[in-house]
Order: structure tokens, then C-alpha cells, then sequence
């Protein structure tokens, strides 16, 4: 996938609203290679955006494309595809199963595609600062440690484009830091594009562009 596009897009839920965006009811690109920061204050769309590139919710109007062809048309098994080896997501509410270990939830993943070692996981885990949970249920970890987990996950797949939703909401300056520079050795080794969504702080990455939700 080379691009993503919004064309006229709209949340239901605001179609009755006077809504002033640099996203919504606008068209724009994002394109692979290419890194993107989407501002937004609480209640404007943020994590809708998300889940409706990812294919989780289609409750607006206008059209999101990859490579000109309408998400709308695109069958379970495109889908299915696209979430293995063209998108990434770590959504702000994370989504990991709490019963399960740190490392028993990175393996639910990479096992689709085989795409990390087991190496590289516990690498990554290091980095993060977490080596001592990879066996720790999720349920019991801190929210700031249960998002790098999910952040580990993301990075365990190929992607042409990943999505992050507010990452280092629960994180200090260091481990945003570290978050940022795993995020773009990652993405440099894929060629990928980078979208990251924030209310307040945010990773500090070389921004090619920055949307106001």
C-alpha cells in the first residue's frame, strides 16, 4: 500500500455540527514513507479516525482509499490481509487480553506472520525497560507498562503504514524517547509511513506534516 486517502470524510456524529478540521471534511494523503502528526482536542474523532482506517467501525460519510480503491468494497479476507503485512495499529484503549503473559500477547501476533524472533522480541522488550514482565500477565501490569507491550506488538508484523493513538499517553520523557527511536528503526527498515495521534504530548519525530483535527 502506497497511500491512504480521506476524501470528504465525516463522522456521523458530527454531520449536525460546525466542524472546523484540517482532516475531517477535507481531502489529504498520507503517504508511505512519510511521517504525520494529527493534534486533536478530547471528542473531535481521534480514535474514530483510527478505527475507521482500520476497518473496525464505518459509521461516517465520505470515503477512506488505499491506493485509490474505497475500504467500503474490500472483502473479510482483504482485510484480514492488510492487517498482517500492510497495517499496524496501537490503539489508545491498547486492546491486549489481561489473562494472557506480555509475551503471550506479542506471540498471538508475530505468530501471524513470523516476522520477529524470539530474540528480537525479548530485545524489545529490553529496550523498553520491561525484560522482568515478558512473563507477567497483562491484568497485572501498570497502564504505562501495558502500553509498551502494546507498542512491542505493533512493531511485530510487516506494515506500510502503523498508526499509533496517543503512545506515550501513560510514559515519561525517556521511555518516549526510546519509544520514538525503536518506532523509527522500525519504520526506516520498512520503508513505511508513520500516522500519530495526539491530545497533549507526543513522540518527537521529524514531522512531515501536522494535521489539526
Amino acid at each position: 500500500m502506497n497511500n491512504i486517502k480521506l476524501q470528504q470524510t465525516l463522522p456521523n456524529v458530527f454531520i449536525e455540527r460546525n466542524i472546523i478540521s484540517e482532516v475531517w471534511k477535507n481531502n489529504l494523503e498520507f503517504c508511505k514513507g512519510e511521517i504525520y502528526l494529527i493534534e486533536a482536542d478530547s471528542g473531535t474523532g481521534k480514535s474514530s479516525l483510527c478505527s475507521y482506517v482500520y476497518g473496525y467501525r464505518n459509521d461516517y460519510q465520505g470515503a477512506f482509499c488505499f491506493d485509490n480503491e474505497n475500504i467500503r468494497d474490500l472483502s473479510v479476507s482483504n482485510w484480514v490481509e492488510l492487517r498482517k503485512h500492510s497495517l499496524s495499529m496501537l490503539f489508545q484503549e491498547l486492546r491486549l487480553f489481561t489473562e494472557l503473559s506480555a509475551l503471550e500477547n506479542i506471540q498471538l501476533k508475530n505468530s501471524l506472520t513470523k516476522y520477529k524472533s524470539e530474540k528480537e522480541i525479548e530485545t524489545l522488550f529490553d529496550a523498553m525497560g520491561i525484560p522482568d514482565k515478558l512473563n507477567s500477565k497483562v491484568g497485572k501490569l501498570s497502564f504505562g507498562q501495558q502500553q509498551r507491550v502494546a507498542f512491542i506488538r505493533s512493531l511485530c508484523q510487516p506494515f506500510d503504514f502503523i498508526f499509533l493513538d496517543e503512545p506515550i499517553s501513560h510514559l515519561d520523557e525517556t521511555n518516549g524517547q526510546i519509544m520514538g527511536g525503536l518506532l523509527m528503526e522500525e519504520v526506516k527498515k520498512q520503508g513505511a509511513g508513520v500516522i500519530v495521534t495526539s491530545i497533549g504530548k507526543h513522540i518527537e519525530l521529524n514531522y512531515n506534516k501536522i494535521f489539526k483535527l
